[in-house]
C-alpha cells in the first residue's frame, strides 16, 4: 500500500472517529459541539472518500448508519420498515443531478412528478396504531433501532390515541417530526437559565431533550408539536402517491406536513425552494431546508434505497441559521435608557449568507448563566433581521486561556458611575446626559414606530450632535435647511426633505408620542392606553401613580416608570421644548373604532404588506395584535404558507380571513 494510500487511510479512520463522537454529541447527550454545516462537510468528505476508495469503506462506517444507537434508558424497538434517512443537495446542480439519476432509475420518458415539502428541524419519531388505537411509538435511532419513548409521546396534544372516520387500518405506522416552535424554545431557554438547568443549543435540541426525558411529565410541561409525513408497514389501507397518503393521513385525524406542494418540472421545485425561503422567517418553526420526493409509490419502489437513504428523495438544504465562532472580546454598548449591553466580538462568520461579526450577550447574568468567556467557541444563531445572538458556548473546546467577563464599574462611553438597581438584572449608566444615551434616544424619538421622521439615519443623527446643531430630540424641530445643506452628503434638495419630515412629524397622534419618549417599559400599545385613558400628555404629567395602577392593562411596575419618567426635571424641559416646536400632542379623542378590542393573530406570508405594518394598521383600527391562537382570539389572518395556528385556529372555530 503506497503513501497515498496510507494517508487516505488514516483521514478516513480520523473523519469516522469524528463523525461518531458528533453523532453521539447530537443524538445521544442533545449537546452538539459542531454546526449541522460543520457536521455536513466532515460527512460528506469521508462519503467522498469512500466512493473514490471502495477498500476504504467499513461495515460500521457512519456512511451506513442513519444516527446514533438508543441510549439504554429507553428499550430498544426494531423497525419493521428501516427509518433510512436522506441524501442532501446543497445547490441546484447537485439537485438537477438527482433528478437525472431518478429519470435514469425510471427507465421512462413521461413526466414523473414531485412533491416539494419544508424539512423540519426536529426528532424524527414512529407512531404505530392498531385497530385505530395508539399502540406505541419510538425515535428513529439507528434507522432499524429506536428507542421506546410511548408514554413521552402520549403527553403530545397533536397525536391522537384513537385514529377517527369509517376506513380504520387493522395496523398502520406512521412516521413525522416531533418539534418545537421557536418561541417555545426561547421561553424554555429563558426558564433553564433562570434555574442554572441546561441550555439547548437549538429547538432541535430542545426537542429531542424533552422528548427523551424518563419522568413524561417534564415532557408534557414542555411545548412539543408533531408533523407527520411517510408511512412504514401498513394493513388494511392503500397509496398510490404520496399526496393520497397525507390525505388519508388527514382523514384518519392525523396532522400532517404543511406547505406540500405537486411540482411537475424543475421551474416547479426551484420556485418552491425560493419561495419558502424567503418566507423562513415567518413560520413558527425551524425549516432547514426543503425535501424533494417522487410523487408516485410504485415508482418509488423500482428505484429503491440505499444502505443509508431512499433513491426516490433529497433534502434541498438552506444556508445554515447557525454556526460555530470564536469570542474574541466582549465589549459593552449604552442605550437610550442608560443600560449596558455587553456584545460578542466574533471571528468573521457566514451565517445564512451574511458575515456576522458580532452578537447580542443580553446582561451580565445571561453571560454567568451560560458560562461564555472570552476566547470561547460558542453557538451563534441569526434568524432574519433579529439580531445575532450566542447560544450556548462550548466548554469541550476550551485551551485554557479564556477569560471570565466583568461588568465594567464606569460608563465606556462617558466614564460615569455604573449603577444596578435593586430587583433588576441590567447595569445602567449613572448620568443623564451620556451622549450615548442623547443619542439612542434620538434616534428611538425618530423611528418608523415613533414620530416616522424619514431621511433622519442614524449617520445623520451622529453628525448633528457632533455639529453641536442638536442635543435632544426637541432641538430637531428648530432646525434651518440652512444649517443642513453644508453636513456632509446633504444637499439642498436632501435639506428640504429632512425639514419637511420633521414639520410632517408635529401632528403625529398623542399616543406616537409617547412611545417616542422612550419611557422605559411603554411601548405602544402601552402608549396607546395611556392616550386613550388621560387623553392629553398634562393629565398624564400630572396623574399619580394609583391613577395609572387602576388602569387596565398598567401594572404596578409600568405606572411606577411612567410617574418617574415626568418627575424627572430634564423630561419636563424636553416636553416643554417640543411644545414650543410646534408638536400638537393631540387630544386624545375616544372614538369607537372598526375593531375596537378585536384580537388578531398573523400567520404565514401576507402580500400586500409586512406583519410589521400589517400590526401598526390594525392599531390604528382599534384593533389588538396577538402572537398566539386561544379561545380570546376572534380572527386569524392567513398569509401564504401559514404555520401551525391555521389548524388551532380551525379547531377553535375562531374566523379566519
Amino acid at each position: 500500500m503506497g503513501k497515498t494510500s496510507d494517508n487516505n487511510l488514516q483521514r478516513a479512520s480520523e473523519l469516522r472517529l469524528k463523525i461518531n463522537y458528533h453523532n453521539y454529541c447530537y443524538y445521544v447527550l442533545d449537546n452538539p459541539e459542531i454546526s449541522d454545516a460543520e457536521y455536513d462537510s466532515l460527512m460528506r468528505e469521508l462519503r467522498d472518500l469512500e466512493t473514490k476508495y471502495p477498500f476504504l469503506s467499513t461495515p460500521d462506517s457512519p456512511t451506513r448508519r442513519v444516527g446514533a444507537p438508543p441510549i439504554k434508558t429507553f428499550d430498544p424497538v426494531s423497525h419493521q420498515v428501516p427509518m433510512l434517512s436522506l441524501g442532501n443537495a446543497f445547490n441546484r446542480t447537485e439537485v438537477e443531478e438527482w433528478i437525472k439519476r431518478v429519470k435514469s432509475g425510471a427507465g421512462e420518458s413521461k413526466v414523473i412528478e414531485f412533491v416539494a415539502e419544508p424539512k423540519l428541524d426536529g426528532c424524527a419519531v414512529e407512531l404505530i396504531y392498531q385497530n385505530g388505537v395508539f399502540a406505541g411509538g419510538s425515535t428513529r435511532g439507528d434507522g432499524l433501532t429506536g428507542e421506546d419513548i410511548t408514554y413521552n409521546l402520549m403527553t403530545i396534544k397533536d397525536i391522537p390515541l384513537r385514529l377517527r372516520g369509517e376506513n380504520i387500518p387493522s395496523y398502520l405506522e406512521v412516521r413525522g417530526e416531533v418539534y418545537m416552535e421557536i418561541e417555545a424554545f426561547l421561553k424554555l431557554n429563558r426558564m433553564q437559565a433562570e434555574s442554572e438547568g441546561k441550555l439547548f443549543a437549538n429547538p432541535r435540541n430542545a426537542a429531542a431533550g424533552s422528548l427523551r426525558q424518563l419522568n413524561p411529565a417534564i415532557t408534557a410541561s414542555r411545548a412539543l408539536n408533531l408533523l407527520l409525513y411517510d408511512v412504514g408497514k401498513v394493513k388494511g389501507i392503500s397509496f398510490t402517491n404520496h399526496l393520497e397518503m397525507l390525505s388519508v393521513l388527514s382523514q384518519l385525524g392525523l396532522r400532517v406536513i404543511e406547505g406540500v406542494s405537486l411540482c411537475r418540472s424543475l421551474s416547479d421545485m426551484f420556485y418552491y425552494y425560493n419561495k419558502l425561503i424567503a418566507e423562513r422567517n415567518n413560520l413558527p418553526y425551524e425549516v432547514d431546508g426543503i425535501v424533494f420526493k417522487v410523487n408516485d409509490f410504485d415508482l418509488r419502489k423500482r428505484l429503491g434505497a440505499t444502505s443509508r437513504e431512499p433513491r426516490w428523495a433529497i433534502a434541498y438544504k438552506f444556508p445554515s441559521q447557525e454556526e460555530v465562532s470564536k469570542i474574541l472580546d466582549i465589549d459593552v454598548q449604552v442605550g437610550r435608557t442608560g443600560m449596558l449591553t455587553p456584545v460578542a466580538r466574533l471571528e468573521p462568520v457566514k451565517i445564512g449568507g451574511v458575515t456576522v461579526t458580532s452578537a447580542t450577550l443580553h446582561n451580565e447574568d445571561m453571560i454567568l448563566k451560560k458560562d461564555i468567556r472570552i476566547g470561547d467557541y460558542v453557538f451563534v444563531r441569526r434568524a432574519g433581521d433579529v439580531i445575532p445572538e450566542v447560544v450556548k458556548s462550548i466548554p469541550q473546546r476550551r485551551c485554557g486561556n479564556e477569560k471570565k467577563f466583568q461588568m465594567p464599574s464606569h460608563c465606556p462611553v462617558c466614564g460615569s458611575r455604573v449603577v444596578k438597581l435593586r430587583g433588576e438584572v441590567a447595569y445602567r449608566c449613572s448620568s443623564v446626559s451620556c451622549p450615548a444615551q442623547v443619542e439612542s434616544a434620538i434616534k428611538h424619538f425618530s423611528s418608523r414606530g415613533a414620530m416616522d421622521i424619514e431621511s433622519l439615519g442614524p449617520k445623520l443623527i451622529t453628525q448633528l450632535l457632533k455639529e453641536r446643531l442638536i442635543k435632544d430630540a426637541g432641538d430637531l424641530y428648530f432646525l434651518k435647511a440652512e444649517q443642513l445643506s453644508g453636513l456632509e452628503r446633504m444637499g439642498e434638495q436632501s435639506a428640504h426633505n429632512l425639514i419637511e419630515a420633521i414639520d410632517k412629524s408635529r401632528s403625529k397622534p398623542l399616543s406616537r408620542i409617547i412611545y417616542a419618549l422612550g419611557i422605559r417599559y411603554v411601548g405602544e400599545h402601552i402608549a396607546e392606553v395611556l392616550a386613550k385613558e388621560f387623553g392629553t400628555i398634562d393629565a398624564i404629567m400630572s396623574a399619580r401613580v394609583e391613577d395609572m395602577e387602576s388602569i387596565y392593562e398598567i401594572g404596578p411596575i409600568v405606572a411606577a416608570a411612567v410617574y418617574q419618567f415626568f418627575q424627572e426635571k430634564k423630561n419636563r424641559i424636553l416636553i416643554d421644548k417640543l411644545k414650543r416646536g410646534g408638536v400638537a400632542f393631540s387630544h386624545y379623542k375616544q372614538t369607537e373604532k372598526k375593531l375596537s378590542g378585536k384580537k388578531f393573530v398573523f400567520t404565514g406570508t401576507l402580500s400586500t404588506m409586512n406583519r410589521t405594518d400589517a400590526e401598526a394598521k390594525l392599531r390604528e383600527l382599534g384593533g389588538i395584535p396577538s402572537s398566539n391562537v386561544g379561545k380570546e382570539t376572534h380572527y386569524l389572518v392567513a398569509g401564504e404558507n401559514p404555520g401551525s395556528k391555521l389548524a388551532k385556529a380551525k379547531k377553535l372555530g375562531i374566523n379566519i380571513i
